[in-house]
């Protein structure tokens, strides 16, 4: 399989409805699963805050990632493919970008939540994430970041 040129661009406000679309149609099940209530405002609310970057293949929106960060780590808060772009080995490389630039800002650590029943899991631990802590829900997972050893 060849490798998919990628490009993380900003997101602007125009990309929000994409955004919130594909994070409910990929976290909904989930929310039902655990009896969790989606909130659309909550998600349009996070929007302006977080950092929002689109994954593109030329002009084609693949997905897109909402990322945050405070002194010690960059933390992924979304990471969503469209369902075509799913198994091409797309979120490694976007995971492995995230690991640059947590290294780039002189972050130690790239962290994540995910549902605990959320098979990107197998992802997450190929790429180096560890499990740090659960709840009735969620696993908290991180990467320890080496700058110049990624």
């Amino acid at each position: 399989m060849e490798p998919v040129t990628l490009q993380l661009i900003p997101a602007t406000d125009q990309h929000c409805t994409f955004a919130r679309n594909l994070t409910r149609r990929a976290m909904l099940r989930y929310y039902h699963e655990f009896d969790l209530l989606w909130i659309e405002e909550a998600f349009d609310q996070a929007w302006g805050w977080r950092e929002q970057w689109l994954i593109v293949e030329g002009d084609t929106p693949l997905g897109f990632c909402s990322l945050s960060q405070d002194r010690q780590a960059l933390y992924i808060r979304e990471l969503h493919l469209i369902e075509a772009a799913r198994g091409r080995g797309i979120g490694t490389q976007v995971l492995e970008q995230m690991a640059v630039w947590a290294a780039e800002r002189r972050l130690p650590l790239l962290r994540l939540t995910v549902f605990k029943s959320n098979p990107a899991q197998g992802l997450y631990r190929r790429r180096g994430f560890a499990a740090v802590g659960e709840d009735e829900c969620f696993v908290r997972m991180q990467r320890v970041i080496r700058p110049g050893h990624l």
